[in-house]
């Protein structure tokens, strides 16, 4: 009885809550609750980490140099795409790089920040493909935690987002994400090639510095937030967990930056030129 009273109140909240969603979702993909997202996650999590490293146990490494050129270079192609939208629906169009709150309109520039966020947050999925690709080449090493932990909190997170903030100053982090990914898929991409076009990856040892500023520049954009007088910013709980994770990714790849650069040591392989993917 006391489990289904809990149960009933917990239906309850979720129903209330839920209410605040931007209705311009209804019957997107993946959006009509979060369970979907979280079950994808889920099993993401149990195949990387348990299921797959036994499947591949006793198996050859699979051969995955051609599907991963083509995988590389596609998200480099969709990381342009998401660059140029973000930027046509507010970065580059109105928005201020200050207090930018979500336009919750029909306007066309409105719709498409609604769009670009979609897809940004699909994205993601398609990301865990990274870890997929290192079990079935029984790269196991690089499976870490934090890999593990930085793949599944972006879509789970980016679900809210999108659900109920779809747009405003929550978005720049993603707008640099995505600048970033089209440096970094192209340097995997140019690896998975083969050996021969590894003397065009010259700017290998400005990978960490590319990551490094990346969060410096979340970190201070949404820190913002605090300072300024009245910013009528819809959710600023979202902007408290931005802070927090580029905040922590900040202080994790500062941790990088002192032991590879100030003495000198070689960075440990998981994390070699920032999140590392060893192709």
């Amino acid at each position: 009885m006391a489990f289904s009273n809990l149960t009933s109140k917990a239906i309850l909240l979720y129903d209330e809550w839920i209410k605040d969603a931007d209705p311009r979702l209804e019957g997107w993909p993946l959006m009509s609750s979060p369970f979907p997202t979280t079950f994808i996650i889920g099993t993401y999590v149990y195949f990387v980490t348990s299921l797959g490293p036994k499947l591949m146990e006793n198996k050859k490494p699979f051969e995955l140099r051609q599907i991963m050129t083509f995988y590389n270079f596609s998200v480099v192609a969709l990381s342009l795409y998401m660059t140029y939208e973000f930027l046509m629906s507010g970065w580059a169009t109105g928005y201020s790089f200050r207090c930018d709150i979500v336009d919750y309109s029909r306007s066309p520039t409105a719709l498409r920040m609604v769009r670009t966020c979609w897809l940004y947050f699909f994205s993601k999925f398609i990301e865990l493909l990274d870890t997929i690709f290192f079990v079935l080449r029984k790269k196991n090493n690089q499976v870490t935690f934090l890999h593990v932990f930085h793949h599944s909190i972006m879509p789970w997170t980016w679900w809210f987002g999108v659900k109920f903030a779809p747009g405003g100053l929550g978005t720049f982090h993603a707008l640099l994400n995505c600048i970033v990914h089209v440096v970094m898929y192209t340097y995997y991409g140019i690896c998975s090639l083969g050996p021969a076009y590894h003397k065009y990856l010259w700017w290998k040892k400005y990978m960490t510095t590319i990551q490094l500023v990346q969060f410096i520049m979340i970190t201070a954009h949404i820190g913002q937030i605090y300072i300024m007088d009245d910013c009528q910013y819809q959710y600023p709980i979202f902007m408290f967990i931005i802070w927090l994770y580029g905040f922590m990714f900040l202080v994790l790849f500062l941790h990088f930056w002192y032991h590879a650069y100030t003495k000198g040591q070689r960075l440990p392989k998981m994390a070699r030129n920032g999140i590392s993917k060893d192709q």
